[in-house]
């Protein structure tokens, strides 16, 4: 027994010396890599995390400037709408009263023109009734002779 306790320490000594160091040196080169390992998965967990704050704010930025453009657009696109609505409405304008200044002128015309016409006539029968006394029938064939005529100039 006392061979077999020696065997022992001189084996357990041999292992010490000769395989301990080794694969103590092993383990705790092992230990330092996993922990550099998870020290950079963290490092690398907080710079993903770091990207996506980074991403989702520019993605609100962007967002609060798409609808800035699209409320811009929708302001100019009323201030355009109103500006034309506007000139539409001057140019009608405008083009009614050319019409009746031009409906007022042509019937200023044409009252005058009847007016010449009627003077016209009205010479024309006391001239004749002057040169001639009628009787009835002479008037009422004189008159319808007159009325004749004018359906024929007026249709000219």
């Amino acid at each position: 027994m006392l061979f077999i306790l020696v065997s022992f320490i001189i084996l357990a000594l041999a292992v010490k010396h000769f395989a301990w160091g080794p694969v103590t040196k092993m383990m705790d080169a092992r230990s330092e890599k996993i922990t550099g390992d998870l020290d950079y998965a963290d490092q690398e967990r907080a710079r993903a995390k770091k990207l996506a704050t980074e991403r989702e704010n520019a993605l609100k930025n962007s967002r609060a400037e798409a609808v800035g453009i699209v409320n811009k657009a929708k302001e100019s696109g009323e201030t355009q709408k109103k500006s034309i609505l506007s000139d539409a409405h001057s140019e009608a304008e405008e083009v009614r009263q050319r019409a009746r200044s031009d409906a007022q002128k042509a019937k200023q015309d044409a009252m005058a023109g009847a007016q010449k016409d009627i003077a016209n006539l009205s010479l024309e029968i006391a001239s004749k009734v002057i040169s001639k006394e009628l009787n009835a029938d002479d008037q009422k064939s004189l008159i319808d002779s007159y009325i004749k005529e004018l359906t024929v100039n007026e249709s000219k």
